[in-house]
């Protein structure tokens, strides 16, 4: 088995002071991911366009874009493609015309690589999907192998949980929770009563 050499754990941790270039609302801009301080942030890694899982996963979250918004969160989709390759993907596929979030375009892997999702043979990330505060801290993130899609939905589900327990310090919100369900308060007095 080939050793690792990045750390176990992202949680914690403060994004990467990464600037990228990004297909956006028909341009081609650049973009730091510690300028969206302040904001939630999901970074939403893909293998390649003009894929087959992927454009299901993008419109998906373009279709749920909104109430990422709503919720005072930029979805950023992540690929090693180019900002070119975005826009002419974006040109030609109906999943993708409906993207309005920016598609980032790491082609050297450099944001791949400082978080993990990098596959060195193929040049292409892993499907991964990070969850990060206001405060550019890395709060949630799982990563999948590349035959496996997500779900917008159960990621809307864990930023909205991401978000209660960041409000309600001391609260935890237990499995299937879902915002004005009960959280937990963790004490002595809960050890083997649930």
């Amino acid at each position: 088995m080939e050793e690792h050499t990045h750390p176990l754990s992202f949680v914690g941790q403060q994004v990467p002071d990464i600037s990228l270039e990004a297909f956006h609302q028909e341009k081609q801009v650049k973009m730091n991911l510690r300028d969206l301080a302040g904001k939630w942030t999901i970074l939403f890694f893909y293998p390649a366009d003009f894929t087959f899982v992927c454009p299901t996963e993008l419109e998906e979250m373009a279709d749920m874009y909104d109430n990422f918004k709503n919720l005072n969160t930029e979805v950023l989709s992540v690929s090693t493609d180019t900002a070119f390759v975005h826009k002419a993907w974006h040109d030609n596929s109906p999943a993708i015309k409906k993207v309005n979030f920016p598609m980032l375009a790491d082609p050297t892997g450099k944001l791949c690589k400082a978080l993990g999702t990098y596959i060195p043979e193929e040049g292409l990330s892993l499907r991964a999907t990070f969850i990060i505060d206001p405060e550019g801290v890395i709060k949630a993130y799982e990563v999948h192998d590349n035959s496996i899609g997500r779900s917008a939905e159960e990621l809307l589900r864990k930023l909205q949980a991401a978000q209660y327990v960041h409000e309600h310090g001391g609260e935890v919100c237990p499995a299937k929770w879902r915002p004005g369900n009960k959280t937990l308060i963790p004490s002595l007095e809960l050890v083997g009563k649930i």
